[in-house]
């Protein structure tokens, strides 16, 4: 039976109750646990249950969500981590000191079987701009403590910012060091722009050299496969250290569901051909999505549709407009990869969708900000891979979309937004560039800047060059930067401007490696477009390496070679 949950009114609480079915039988990796529990009586757990650490997210200037979810055997085969058929009382606390001296706020949450013992709390009438701490308890049983920022208050601009920004972790392709040096950045707030685990079984989506690590399961289709490769991704020690780290935004891309899917429409070698049963993956992949993120109530999934556009705002400093761009998107008008596309300029396709759209432009309006942040999944600014009369571009990318590319920052324009930033992930390389009116006219004047994030792991460890020996950025000179090893962003976000260290790690594939900075670019205020500060020098490993890497190639496979 469930314990009744107390709220006060300035908290409440959220716990997923989506209807998953009945719960299947106990494989034997996860019958143990849960006899054991029991046979220890209905709140008792006979092991550590957290085993997937804690999370917050999307804060605002009176709080943040609140996330844990509770697991025995994290790899169980029917994704419900071993725990027994029942609810859990879990209790929680925040406090502003580390130590829990000071505890603002407690309250307990139930940890429900039908939504995978998964527990989200949203707190509200905490003070603006402040740290925070917080930790769960089940039974004897006490979580990692984890950090959380409330905003400043929306009439204040509150101290600079320390937001970081990352994509694309393959479990299978590298450890996830990345994940631990950024905690040790200690930012204030992350964006994860997608990508954050993937679909595929053992042995499908391979790396030269051969995969660090293995994936559990089939390639995940049903609810139980999404819930236990999320389970596998969230058992990651340094994955756990960045979500203790700080509040994290959080959108999805491809692979959450599975590779370059655009609304109703599979890829083209899915393992789900059929709309309907496609339809039904995705409802199983949002419904996980959602059970092990920091998630407000307002993103719990219908079926197969997730409200996941959503405004952040960070005061009077920064608005987050974080986007999706699969759930509305018309398909891929060529197929994909690099492609001269005709359908890429059709003034009726889009990648937002029409409400979404709407929804965007009327924020730009609106806005008071210093900054706008778009955080959002694949490459803006236009990238031709043609030195030629054609253009060749990504499809899967807004160059496939380019109307709706030109009625978005058309709407900022209109709109006079003060400073346009479009944050990037997916095509798992470092990228920095300008947006530029007319991409086609060198003289053009730069109308925002577009600040791309390399991956955690994916395409495995990759390799330094000189950024100006890659062709793409001769045939598009709006673009300034390039570096294919893995990595993540960190910005410092002021009132005069916005500083972005690239940050990369020479490889993957062997605990400890040290992260530095590759680059440093500048977004100052009121001057569109970005400035380099920095450059690491490239030392090419021999005379002849540089000259026989053909980097445009490396690129088109780096995004592209997936199964």
């Amino acid at each position: 039976m469930a314990l009744p949950l107390p709220l006060d009114r300035r908290s409440f609480l959220v716990t997923t109750g989506l209807v998953a079915g009945s719960a299947a039988v106990l494989p034997a990796a996860a019958a143990g646990p849960a006899r054991a529990a029991a046979r220890r009586g209905p709140g008792t757990l006979p092991a550590d249950p957290f085993t997937l650490g804690v999370a917050s997210g999307d804060p605002d200037h009176q709080g943040f969500v609140l996330w844990t979810r509770l697991a025995l055997a994290p790899l169980a085969e029917d994704g419900l981590g071993g725990m027994p058929s029942t609810a859990f009382q879990v209790r929680w606390e925040v406090a502003s000191d580390e130590r829990f001296r000071h505890v603002e706020r407690r309250g307990t949450a139930n940890a429900r079987p039908e939504s995978a013992h998964s527990v989200h709390v949203e707190l509200r009438g905490l003070r603006p701009g402040r740290e925070y701490w917080y930790r769960f308890r089940v039974g004897a049983h006490v979580s990692p403590v984890g950090r959380a920022l409330t905003a400043p208050r929306p009439d204040s601009f509150g101290p600079a910012l320390a937001m970081a920004f990352v994509s694309c972790s393959q479990y299978e392709h590298g450890l996830f060091t990345a994940y631990r040096r950024l905690a040790g950045e200690h930012p204030d707030l992350i964006l994860h722009l997608g990508d954050y685990q993937y679909e595929y079984r053992k042995g499908v989506y391979n790396i030269p050299g051969g995969n660090v690590r293995d994936h559990e399961g089939p390639e995940t289709v049903t609810l139980a496969g999404y819930r236990q490769r999320h389970a596998q991704y969230k058992s990651d020690a340094d994955l756990q250290a960045a979500h203790l780290a700080a509040p994290w935004l959080v959108v999805f891309d491809d692979h959450e569901v599975e590779n370059n899917w655009a609304d109703d429409v599979p890829e083209a070698s899915s393992d789900t051909p059929d709309p309907a049963e496609f339809r039904k993956r995705r409802a199983a992949a949002f419904q996980a999505y959602y059970e092990n993120m920091p998630l407000r109530r307002a993103s719990i999934p219908s079926g197969p549709d997730m409200q996941l556009y959503r405004r952040v705002r960070w005061g009077r400093l920064a608005n987050f407009h974080m986007l999706d761009t699969r759930q509305y998107r018309d398909d891929q008008g060529c197929g994909d990869g690099y492609k001269d596309c005709p359908a890429a300029t059709d003034p009726a396709r889009s990648i937002t969708g029409e409400a979404q759209e709407k929804w965007l432009i009327d924020g730009f309006r609106r806005s008071a900000a210093r900054w706008d942040v778009i955080g959002q999944q694949v490459f803006f600014a236009q990238r031709d891979n043609n030195a030629g009369p054609l253009k060749v571009t990504s499809q899967d990318s807004w160059d496939g979309y380019v109307a709706s590319r030109d009625r978005i920052t058309r709407g900022w324009v209109d709109a006079k937004v003060r400073n346009p930033v479009v944050l990037t992930g997916d095509v798992h390389a470092h990228w920095a560039g300008d947006i530029k009116a007319n991409f086609d006219d060198p003289s053009s004047a730069a109308i925002g800047a577009e600040l791309v994030c390399s991956s955690i792991t994916s395409g495995g460890d990759g390799a330094d060059s000189d950024p100006a020996a890659h062709p793409f950025l001769k045939i598009n000179p709006h673009l300034r930067f390039y570096n294919n090893q893995r990595g993540y962003v960190i910005s410092r976000i002021g009132k005069d401007e916005l500083r972005s260290d690239f940050k990369t790690l020479p490889n993957v594939r062997t605990p400890g490696a040290a992260a530095s900075t590759k680059a440093t670019f500048v977004v100052e205020d009121r001057v569109p477009g970005v400035q380099q500060t920095y450059l690491r020098p490239y030392a090419a490993p021999k005379a002849s390496a540089q000259a026989e890497r053909d980097l445009g190639r490396e690129t088109v496979e780096n995004e592209t070679a997936r199964p």
